[in-house]
């Protein structure tokens, strides 16, 4: 199939840099689903666009979830249905608000200046340094850019407004996903799993030219309440209580040397996320992270004796822990799968694109997906230092993982019906 650069790029970027424009940061704190309303914004732009693309099978749930099926060709209504999945928001970490994308058509490999002292340096960013004579995307320094997850959004609808625009192209039935909420962690709340026929989902919500994804964090939310005992500061010595202070003393029992900013690769992690409160009531916010799901299970117990510690040194005072999972690492329903993971392989390689398989520091939707029987390994997208005000994206990349979107529905399509464990 001859997919030329320019042809793909210009159906990649502009939708990019359109949708970085909506204002999509989800909220942890609110349990609705969206937790915020931008989301539903660009939920309902791409409807309309997937059916000027001439599909009928789109649809909007009442929860935000975008759900669209592309039917398969003549002859190939047998193969086996696959999905693709993208998010809609981006994370609360740095604003989201009036993001103003920077194009660099042909990066000349020195320094970018951002707002204030920021900095885009090739000499401390390999990745960069690479992009000279590319195209790249960047922030301008006041907000991230979204590329987590919009990059994987255009790619989507790309590689969509690609196939639907070339009908000779054979293939299977395909299912396209944008959800909402993914970096609150959630984990697919009020998913509509009785919609989706696909026996596998690739998720486009990763990062350098070549990564490929198949196993994550296993994921828990803690949320630690301090009671004190207030009185007038005046007249406090041997009465108060300060539930300020007992959070702030819970928060530094987290080991330093296992927080984000000490560990890479596959160690686990606690990280204090949010504190508020007052001498009366105070609260933490802790997520904890581990690839070994005992690692996980031994750091959530190891919070109730924080909290007794707390309470040891705070006479009177009361601290609860409240653990819950977000999610799981996908790794065994994705091993128990190997002819997911083996196709994307082959769908890289036959691009002549080097694959590597790495870990998520992190989590994606697909890591519930494919703990709800949908096994669903993680694609590059092209984005770098996500979260932050630094994030820039390198647009060739977006145009391959693009390529390897459409050599995926190409591959599943030469199946043999039916046939799920052939070999392609």
């Amino acid at each position: 199939m001859d997919r030329d650069n320019e042809g793909i790029t210009g159906l990649v970027l502009p939708r990019f840099l359109r949708y970085v424009r909506y204002w999509t940061t989800s909220d942890p704190h609110v349990e609705a689903t969206p937790s915020t309303l931008g989301q539903w914004e660009l939920a309902k732009v791409l409807i309309q666009e997937l059916r000027d693309l001439g599909l009928t099978d789109v649809v909007l749930t009442n929860y935000c979830y975008v759900i669209a099926r592309i039917p398969a060709t003549p002859g190939k209504e047998t193969c086996k249905t696959i999905a693709f999945m993208a998010h809609l928001d981006t994370a609360n970490d740095v604003s989201g608000k009036d993001v103003q994308p920077c194009l660099v058509e042909v990066y000349d490999g020195t320094k970018i200046c951002l707002a204030g002292d920021l900095v885009l340096d090739p000499a401390q960013d390999t990745d960069l340094a690479s992009q000279k004579g590319k195209a790249i995307v960047h922030t301008d320094g006041t907000t991230l850019l979204g590329a987590d997850d919009k990059a994987g959004i255009a790619e989507i609808m790309a590689a969509a407004a690609y196939l639907l625009s070339h009908p000779e192209q054979e293939h299977g039935p395909v299912e396209l996903i944008f959800t909402p909420d993914e970096e609150t962690g959630k984990g697919l709340p009020e998913f509509p799993l009785n919609r989706i026929t696909a026996c596998a989902c690739y998720t486009l919500d990763g990062g350098s030219l070549g990564e490929l994804e198949t196993e994550c964090f296993n994921a828990y939310r803690a949320e630690i309440h301090c009671t004190g005992q207030p009185i007038h500061l005046g007249y406090a010595r041997g009465i108060l209580v300060n539930a300020a202070l007992m959070a702030a003393s819970f928060a530094v029992m987290l080991p330093r040397t296992e927080s984000p900013e000490a560990t890479d690769g596959y160690y686990g992690y606690y990280s204090a996320m949010a504190i508020q409160g007052n001498p009366d009531q105070a609260s933490l916010e802790v997520f904890i992270r581990d690839f070994d799901r005992t690692g996980a299970e031994r750091r959530v117990a190891a919070l109730d004796h924080f909290a007794r510690a707390v309470e040891a040194q705070f006479p009177g005072g009361k601290v609860a822990v409240h653990a819950k999972a977000q999610y799981y690492n996908m790794k065994d329903k994705i091993d128990a799968r190997p002819e997911v993971l083996e196709i994307l392989k082959q769908a890289v390689s036959n691009l002549g694109l080097a694959y590597r398989i790495k870990p998520i520091r992190g989590g994606t939707d697909g890591s519930r997906l494919t703990e709800l029987g949908i096994p669903s390994p993680n694609i590059f997208t092209g984005g770098r230092n996500w979260h932050s005000p630094r994030e820039w994206v390198s647009v060739s990349d977006m145009a391959a993982a693009c390529k390897v979107v459409l050599e995926l529905i190409r591959l599943w399509g030469t199946e043999t019906p039916g046939g799920r464990d052939n070999h392609i």
